[in-house]
């Protein structure tokens, strides 16, 4: 029975998905920006589904199984970094879409006041790489899911997340992409939701689970045991680390294509309400089923903590409903991915390249090579959901949000400048992770920060040089 509602379900989105073909023009704008035509309540629920990934359901749940209410400086910083940030950048970067006529993430910010085709490569370059980590993480994530519901194979939900993703993508490209994420978010928060009450529920009611929750040492603690300072500066510190993990947002091409797509940028206030309602509650619902799991599976010691949710799913719902959620934790998955890959895509084809790829066929050619490339990582990843996405994110935020910050606040940065700040940005992450520095502060954090310095520093030496 759950394999029948999961099949159901998953039948749905492909139907959805393969019905955005009546719309598809087969021009490269359409193909991966939808000609600019998405209404806000739909840009809102992509965008939604596109960031809770997942990494959502399996990352984010294993680290509030592992780590307790702590956990909920991650949701509070992550939300509200990401709404800062909109603040300023989302309806800038959609009217310098409009304006560049460019159909990519790279190209936008590479041609924001004049064209500089060395970033854009280099931009193209490093989406390529990152994007794939991250679509292979959530292939991954697929497979535990139908591993622990199933006992299938692990392999087996990355091939049928990867098919999945290509079929959309071959039938209308980011339209279908956004048509099955709007479908797919009614799915993920309902399925949260049902966990949630149904989970509590089986204990006794709320009180009888924070009785539970109490007997498990530090488990309620408000900050976590192993921050670089102790009590309230630690958690402030570990807060406003993970709050430029939400503004690292504006440096994910998946999602802040989503905003590049909308049909009008005055209506960008009602795609960010959308955003924002979803996104909250989901990432509540979410915090709420990591700690209620553990309850449930109190042997950390030996359990695969990124499969807390699927775990706990078998043991206290029906067959039916064990099916719907594990369709939301594949549709998590597939919205994520799908965007991700056509992303990756079309860095290939519009920033790579030499010259730019028209034709609907060898569009459709890049995107499916891209899609076994994300599969074949998948199939030989060792590293954690978890780790591998925020490695992913951190990544691309430290190399672009800093210079995106930049061109919405007015600056003109050469093309020399760009590129230290995208380097210097990247390579701090990238060192900062190697060091084992993220386990205290998220790396994306010192990542952002050296990007800015780089331009501050840039400044100050060119006014010096013209006095």
């Amino acid at each position: 029975m759950a394999t029948i509602s999961f099949l159901i379900c998953l039948s749905a989105f492909v139907l959805i998905g393969v019905s955005s073909m009546r719309h598809a023009t087969g021009q490269r704008e359409d193909y991966y920006l939808a000609s600019s035509t998405v209404p806000p309540w739909l840009v809102g629920l992509s965008a939604m589904a596109t960031n809770n990934s997942g990494y959502m359901f399996i990352g984010v749940i294993g680290y509030t199984y592992a780590t307790g209410l702590a956990a909920i400086w991650l949701m509070v910083g992550w939300i509200a970094g990401d709404f800062l940030a909109s603040l300023y950048v989302h309806k800038r970067l959609r009217d310098a879409t409009e304006i560049s006529s460019e159909a990519s993430y790279g190209a936008v910010l590479s041609h924001w006041y004049s064209r500089s085709n060395a970033l854009q490569k280099l931009i193209g370059l490093i989406s390529v790489v990152f994007l794939m980590a991250y679509a292979s993480a959530q292939l991954v994530a697929g497979g535990k899911a139908l591993h622990a519901l199933f006992d299938w194979p692990l392999w087996a939900g990355a091939v049928m997340g990867s098919i999945l993703v290509m079929v959309y993508c071959f039938a209308g490209g980011i339209r279908a992409s956004i048509w099955t994420d709007a479908a797919q978010s009614f799915v993920m928060v309902a399925a949260m939701a049902l966990l949630l009450v149904m989970g509590t529920q089986a204990l006794g009611g709320f009180d009888a689970m924070l009785v539970d929750m109490s007997a498990i040492d530090g488990f309620l603690n408000l900050f976590p045991r192993d921050l670089v300072l102790p009590g309230l500066a630690g958690g402030v510190l570990f807060a406003l680390s993970w709050m430029f993990a939400g503004l690292s947002v504006i440096g994910q091409p998946h999602i802040m294509v989503r905003f590049m797509a909308l049909s009008d940028a005055g209506l960008m206030r009602r795609a960010r309400i959308w955003y924002y309602l979803w996104y909250t509650g989901f990432y509540a619902l979410a915090t709420g089923v990591g700690m209620l799991s553990r309850v449930y599976i109190s042997d950390p010691g030996s359990f695969d903590a990124e499969l807390a949710l699927p775990t706990m799913a078998i043991e206290i719902l029906p067959p039916l409903l064990v099916g719907l959620v594990l369709a939301g934790i594949f549709a998590a998955t597939l919205s994520t991915a799908d965007s991700l890959i056509l992303s990756s895509s079309a860095a290939i084809t519009h920033d790579l390249l030499p010259h730019r790829i028209e034709r609907p066929l060898l569009i459709k050619a890049a995107t499916l090579g891209v899609t076994l490339f994300a599969l074949a990582w998948a199939l030989w990843n060792k590293q954690s959901v978890f780790s591998l996405v925020v490695l992913a994110w951190s990544g691309m935020a430290s190399s672009f949000a800093p210079l995106l910050l930049v061109l919405v606040m007015g600056g003109r940065p050469s093309q020399g400048l760009s590129i230290a700040m995208v380097v210097g940005g990247l390579l701090t992450a990238l060192l900062w992770r190697y060091k084992g520095l993220h386990e205290l502060v998220y790396e994306g954090m010192p990542g952002i920060l050296a990007g800015l310095l780089i331009y501050g520093v840039g400044r100050l030496l060119l006014k010096s040089n013209k006095s």
